[in-house]
């Protein structure tokens, strides 16, 4: 029984019609814009690979999946400030578009519990994604943590730099503001370096002050897990998003960072995510399974959040 995927990212809307095997040979993305924009491009995106199913598997479900503040049960948005939404019935809306049942869950959250069920840890981890932002998946005793208010792993804006770079949320210093791919883009600009055109380059390009900047972040990177190792103590932390393709370049210096800001205890596991920068598009995939089988998000992956029933078309 195959499903329709959505991951919507602050730079791209990637989609996908994944199988019963979890094959996606089908996929379509486009450039993420703002307000009613992404409502209609995702609706678009969607229709397209739904169309295009073969007769004999028509999809069942959409799981989508997306950055902000998201009330799963409710199947709102109640704050994206990248994509301009506030109090968005996403879910509805879509499930109006397509006729068929939309789950709604937050990217990172899925992405962690698409993770857990590969096996990439067990019980206690912190899945991090690295793109355009920053977030977290927090999961601990197998369980993925959604918070009071759905807000849970707001790593990115946890502040690491007082007084430092303004980030879009409207504080200082946010982890963000100086370790993301918007953030380290307006680092380099203000410093003259707009140049660097390709990010996956900075670690190694020539200029000495763009690579100041990328390590500057790294150093930035590696205070907040400190913090979050501090008081989550998870075993593993993996690192997903875009910027996760790095690899051992990021790796390196950012496992030495860690473990000589814990002077008492041994940092955790540092790993790269098995599903690399698509760790979202597998949590929609498997949040759109999970609402046929009327259960919650990561139950396949030893627990799961509240039971988030699908919003009917």
């Amino acid at each position: 029984m195959s499903v329709l995927a959505l991951d919507i990212g602050g730079t791209t809307l990637k989609a996908a019609l994944v199988d019963a095997e979890g094959r996606s040979d089908l996929r379509s993305s486009a450039p993420t814009r703002r307000g009613d924009d992404v409502v209609a491009d995702a609706a678009a995106l969607l229709a397209g690979l739904r169309d295009q199913a073969p007769a004999s598997d028509p999809p069942q479900a959409v799981g989508v999946v997306t950055a902000g503040t998201v009330d799963g049960d409710a199947g709102t948005v109640r704050h994206a400030a990248n994509l301009g939404w506030r109090d968005l019935p996403l879910a509805a809306l879509l499930a109006e578009r397509l006729g068929l049942p939309v789950g709604l869950d937050h990217d990172v959250r899925a992405g962690a519990a698409a993770e857990l069920q590969a096996g990439e840890a067990q019980g206690d981890m912190l899945f991090v994604a690295l793109g355009t932002g920053v977030g977290a998946g927090v999961i601990t005793g197998g369980r993925a943590q959604a918070g009071a208010a759905g807000a849970a792993g707001e790593l990115g804006h946890m502040i690491v730099r007082p007084g430092g770079p303004l980030c879009a949320c409207g504080q200082r210093g946010c982890l963000e503001a100086l370790f993301s791919a918007e953030g380290l883009r307006r680092r380099l600009a203000e410093a003259g370096r707009a140049e660097v055109p390709d990010l996956a380059v900075l670690p190694h390009h020539p200029d000495p002050v763009s690579v100041a900047i990328w390590r500057d972040g790294v150093q930035a990177l590696a205070l907040a897990l400190h913090n979050a190792t501090m008081l989550l103590d998870p075993a593993r932390i993996v690192l997903g998003g875009g910027l996760s393709g790095w690899g051992e370049t990021l790796l390196r210096p950012l496992r030495a960072d860690l473990a000589a800001g814990l002077a008492w205890r041994s940092p955790p596991e540092l790993a790269l995510a098995h599903h690399g920068p698509e760790a979202g598009l597998h949590g929609a995939a498997l949040l759109a399974r999970n609402q046929l089988a009327d259960t919650p998000l990561a139950d396949v992956a030893h627990g799961g959040t509240a039971r988030r029933p699908a919003a009917k078309p």
